[in-house]
């Protein structure tokens, strides 16, 4: 059994909402076997993991997993259990498993495990299958070999208790949180411009300067005391004997601390011999330079915390204690402590273990005692002298009793130093009497805990996270910008960017992620693919951004889930054939499955293409209170007639007018032919691209009509605005249509396009990414060979998964077959080469479509060629462009004879197919059939 691919999901995916890991498992000879198959497999299985008794499984009960076992289940199955209990067992929450067989892969399954903690989730599936295969072949392994590196990552990466308790608080409001690095606890609450960011209780409304000061304790009784707030007596120290000078000076007990140290490192208290003192002096040195020798206040330790200027919480923080039996040692008493499965290392758990060390050691020798004395039964040993839950302390919940002078000090004392977020300690006898009365502030903690309100050891849980996440978003606001995401098989890129233009005319700093790249406010930040996880991120990350408009591709869905939890409005265009045949998708319904991904975000609206029976079907699964906007090309549609009947909105075209539809009547929005990016109603796939921008805006509902109007009225589809989507350009009179059309749907509209600008011939220039299936190939040849006057096919040279040349014969084949008698097919090497093929077929008044996989430098190439090509027959005063080219041409050799079999043996002599083929090469431009 292997692991032979993993994918990590991060967001929303074809499986679950939540992170999950994708992976495919070879099960190599153990395939056809079940638990039963193999002897007391089962009863191995649950002796080392007892806990999977509490998996329910398909029988949807607890033990319903074990049950499966001893009637016999496949062994993916198992790895994916095993893989989730490994999780929970190590210290992270995991529950949602699936396993299923991979179709046309032999011996493979798919197997799906959500994760909270990332680091975690591999190798814990790792582990899973290494522990499967080895109960299968008899052996017994250590789970506490498998579970302590496990446990190692969870301390390392996990979420400590005082920002989950934020997150949980942020979730509960609907506010989204984005893990920023996964090596630190830094997050993003929020989106774009609305976002917060925190790092354990420090947010991004935290003062640099408060924390500053905060952390240098002799600063903070300096301030408080100027504010006349009680502290105790005392001052910074040079040395031991300084140390023992103010001691003596402030007489009584005393305490001696670092004056920039933190979890109680360092810290004596009840210091009264002058050797004890010198001691603590050299201890504090090790975790500062500065040294506070003060006044020890009498009573018990309390931390109050303060957010956002009030008092939210109080606890009474008291040492760790062992109660003796009369026959067990101090050390005795303090393993069997740590043995509470409540105590873990750090803040893994509600407490924490009570560490062994020289400071306990010193403790008990003031006291008379030592780790080998045995207590009397009942006896009550104090462990430490400081009650720090970092060191085994416990906390008491005593809000309820906190007198109300005594907050007002805190309160005053947290605004003093300047902090949003204060924990705030004194000492006191009894917190239900004012302060003034019986004690003093001792430290101002930036950064403080919330274990001990959110879980105290005694008394009532305090949501202490709620209240910091409502001292950083106010009542009904989560922190979230307009966000419409945009999927579908084509259309994606304009509707997008016509959203995104509407946005920034109503006067939004928009941020759009394309298959071009990112931009915000306009402005390019990254060029390439950006339609997938991190592209999203890359959006809703960036502080300046009031709207976002993602275009949601295929790839990115399937590759790493969506880069968002939800949107406020989803978009699907259409589903066609395309893609398919990769990453288990394999049919067009599998592709609608893969696109309602996106519409299952949506929170407020989805918009469907009631033309299209996938878009339709959507409509059914959508989550309880989303509303389906239609839109359509034709007013008759039945779907479109039925919902607005129903008083559904919806946005479609009638006699040449964009129509809106909705609760409010029906009102004409604009002529289409007056929108330049549907080539003033001639290209019908733009149209249709514009209707369900408007229905995405008009549900939207911020933007104005006006505002509408004339973002849709200023966007044209250039070279600069939107590179390869219905590019059109002349160059000596024919006119140059250029597409990414690389599917046989997209390539119908733009023939539609074509024909409707009514020009002369159309020449079609075509290719698509080897990567699709043959039937997808030939269907593009077939579309496209049926609707030209001369057709030109060629093949790109990024190769990503057929050999060279193997797609120019399909094109070619497929092309050869349909086209009619009097069409000429042409076969060429190399995207320029073909685009210059195309050209020179062309005379005065023509249309050279160009689709497929072409970079706006193809065009390029073209232009400065015939613009060299018009010198040179100026020059020869030839006249004219069809003599221009008559010239060029007896630079080029016409093979006639097996000329697709030379071409692919060139293909296959060269790597890169555009070297084999074009100017100066000795090899012919292109070949005629």
């Amino acid at each position: 059994m292997k692991l032979i691919e993993k994918r990590l999901l991060r967001g929303p995916n074809l499986y679950t909402r939540r992170p999950c890991i994708k992976a495919i498992i070879d099960l190599e000879e153990l395939d056809g076997q079940s638990s039963a198959d193999l002897g007391d497999f089962t009863d191995g299985l649950c002796a080392l993991l007892p806990s999977l008794d509490r998996h329910r499984c398909s029988v949807g009960k607890a033990g319903g997993f074990v049950q499966r076992l001893r009637d016999g289940t496949y062994l993916a199955h198992i790895v994916e259990h095993v893989t989730l209990e490994l999780q929970c067992l190590a210290g992270s929450e995991a529950g949602f498993g699936r396993a299923r067989r991979v179709k046309g892969m032999p011996r493979c399954y798919r197997v799906v495990c959500a994760y909270q903690i990332e680091a975690l989730i591999e190798p814990a599936l790792n582990a899973a299958i290494e522990l499967v295969g080895a109960i299968a072949r008899g052996e017994r392994p250590s789970i506490d070999a498998v579970l302590s590196p496990l446990r190692e990552l969870v301390r390392r990466h996990g979420v400590g208790p005082s920002t989950q308790a934020i997150l949980d608080a942020a979730k509960a409001r609907g506010i989204p949180a984005l893990r920023l690095t996964h090596d630190t606890s830094l997050y993003q609450l929020g989106l774009g411009a609305r976002q917060k960011r925190i790092q354990a209780t420090i947010s991004s409304q935290t003062s640099h300067i408060a924390t500053t000061i905060a952390k240098d304790k002799q600063l903070t009784r300096d301030l408080l005391a100027q504010a006349a707030i009680p502290v105790p007596q005392g001052c910074i120290v040079r040395d031991a004997d300084e140390a023992m000078r103010v001691a003596s000076r402030l007489r009584g007990l005393v305490v001696v601390k670092p004056a920039d140290a933190n979890h109680g490192k360092g810290v004596r208290t009840r210091l009264k011999d002058p050797q004890d003192i010198s001691q603590a002096y050299a201890d504090a040195r090790q975790y500062s330079t500065r040294v506070i020798v003060e006044e020890f206040i009498v009573g018990d330790d309390y931390r109050l915390l303060v957010v956002g200027g009030k008092m939210v919480a109080a606890s009474r923080r008291e040492p760790p204690c062992a109660v003796g039996d009369g026959h067990t040692t101090v050390y005795g008493l303090v393993e069997r402590m740590n043995e509470d499965p409540n105590r873990g290392e750090g803040h893994s758990k509600g407490l924490t273990k009570v560490p062994i060390d020289r400071h306990m050691s010193s403790h008990l020798e003031r006291m008379g005692m030592n780790l080998d004395s045995v207590p009397r039964e009942g006896e009550r040993v104090v462990l430490r002298d400081n009650a720090n839950l970092s060191t085994g302390g416990t906390a008491r919940d005593v809000t309820h009793l906190v007198h109300p002078d005594t907050v007002h000090i805190c309160e005053r004392a947290a605004r003093q130093v300047g902090l949003d977020v204060a924990g705030v300690d004194l000492v006191c006898r009894d917190i239900a009497v004012p302060l003034l009365q019986q004690g003093a502030i001792v430290e101002i903690n930036a950064a403080p805990g919330l274990r001990m309100h959110e879980q105290p050891s005694h008394g009532m849980s305090q949501a202490v996270g709620s209240a910091i996440v409502q001292s950083l978003f106010a009542d009904g606001d989560d922190g979230r910008i307009p966000l419409i995401a945009v999927t579908g098989t084509n259309g994606k890129t304009t509707t997008t960017l016509l959203i995104g233009n509407v946005f920034r005319t109503a006067g939004l700093t928009t941020g759009v992620a394309t298959t071009q790249g990112l931009f915000i406010d306009g402005h390019c930040i990254h060029q390439g693919d950006c339609t997938g996880f991190w592209s999203a991120r890359a959006i809703l990350g960036s502080a300046e951004v009031d709207a976002a408009v993602l275009e949601t591709a295929r790839g990115g869905i399937l590759k790493r889930g969506l880069g968002f939890d939800r949107c406020d409005i989803a978009v699907v265009l259409n589903v066609t054939a395309d893609h398919l045949g990769l990453d288990g998708v394999d049919t067009v319904e599998d592709m609608a499955c893969v696109k309602a991904v996106v519409a299952a975000t949506a929170t407020h609206a989805v918009v469907l293409n009631a033309d299209d029976a996938h878009c339709v079907t959507m409509a059914s699964r959508l989550c309880t209170g989303v509303e389906v906007v239609y839109f359509s090309c034709q007013d008759n549609n039945p779907v479109l007639q039925r919902h607005m009947q129903q008083g559904g909105r919806a946005v479609f075209l009638q006699e040449g007018h964009i129509v809106t539809a909705g609760p409010g009547g029906h009102h004409a929005l604009m002529r289409v032919d007056s929108l330049a990016v549907t080539l003033h109603g001639k290209a019908m796939h733009n149209v249709a691209n514009t209707l369900a921008a408007i229905a995405a805006l008009e549900v939207q509902g911020g933007c104005s009509r006006e505002a509408i109007i004339e973002g849709l009225r200023s966007f044209r589809c250039t070279t600069e605005t939107n590179p390869l989507r219905l590019n059109i350009v002349d160059i000596e009179g024919v006119t140059i249509l250029h597409d990414y059309a690389h599917n046989a749907a997209a390539y119908q509209a733009i023939l539609d396009t074509a024909r409707a600008m009514g020009r002369g011939r159309i020449i079609g220039v075509i290719t698509a990414p080897d990567d699709r299936r043959d039937a997808d190939l030939q269907q593009i040849a077939r579309v496209c060979a049926a609707q030209v006057d001369e057709l030109v096919v060629y093949e790109i040279t990024n190769h990503r998964s057929r050999k060279p040349g193997d797609t120019l014969r399909l094109l070619y084949e497929s092309a050869s077959a349909t086209a009619p008698s009097h069409v000429p097919v042409h076969a060429v090497m190399g995207a320029q080469e073909a685009v210059w093929a195309g050209f020179q077929r062309c005379g005065e008044g023509d249309l050279l479509l160009v689709g497929g996989a072409t970079r706006l430098q193809d065009l390029d190439y073209v232009l400065a060629r015939a613009k060299s090509m018009r010198s040179a027959t100026m020059a020869e005063s030839t006249g004219g462009l069809q003599g221009a080219m008559n010239a060029a041409q007896t630079d080029c050799a016409v093979i006639r004879t097996n000329p697709i079999e030379d071409l692919l043996l060139q293909a296959g002599e060269k790597d890169q197919l555009s070297a084999t083929v074009g100017p100066g090469s000795g090899l012919p431009l292109h070949t005629s059939f």
